[in-house]
């Protein structure tokens, strides 16, 4: 489970101010497993926010090596006001993704389905989402909202879902490897 890509949230040209080492470095989050990562960028190579970069096994053209994965609270302010921002690109790019999540998703245990675990989805629009795809699977986002009356945005509860789970708030995950 690596990501063969990741987004940059935050670019470091001199690294941490806290750092021995003044190496440019780039936060980042994977945009298939949505982990946090921390990169050393190559000497000479500028990245910007937003920017989708290969970290794969093949030959890395802008990467000189992955740190790891860090904590959300090791983001910096900037990383973590954009974090929201680059999710959403993230999940508009890979939509059917996450409407697949709310054609596929199951229970957990006879009292708990795991569309609950969308923050503001209760039992009404859980029970009202597993009808509708039962007629028929949703197509988009938009499909979700036009047959689910009163749902909440389906994109931003999956945004609030990942931040949540990147923050370490929660005990399933749905969405961050």
């Amino acid at each position: 489970m690596k990501d063969e890509y990741i987004i940059v949230l935050d670019f470091l040209p001199r690294g941490h101010s806290n750092s021995r080492k003044s190496e440019p470095i780039a936060q980042s989050i994977g945009d298939k497993f949505l982990s946090l990562l921390e990169v050393a960028i190559k000497e000479g190579v500028e990245v910007k926010t937003g920017d989708r970069i290969y970290i794969g096994e093949k030959e890395r053209d802008q990467v000189q090596y992955i740190k790891g994965r860090i904590r959300y609270d090791e983001l910096t302010s900037f990383a973590k006001s954009e974090l929201e921002y680059i999710l959403d690109k993230i999940i508009e790019s890979d939509e059917k993704r996450f409407v697949d999540f709310f054609n596929n998703a199951q229970p957990l245990s006879t009292r708990m389905h795991s569309l609950e675990l969308l923050p503001g989805l209760g039992k009404k629009h859980m029970w009202e989402i597993v009808e509708e795809r039962r007629a028929e699977p949703f197509k988009d986002f938009e499909d979700i909202k036009k047959r689910v009356k009163l749902l909440p945005d389906p994109k931003k509860l999956i945004i609030k879902r990942i931040v949540n789970e990147v923050l370490g708030q929660e005990k399933h995950l749905l969405f961050v490897g």
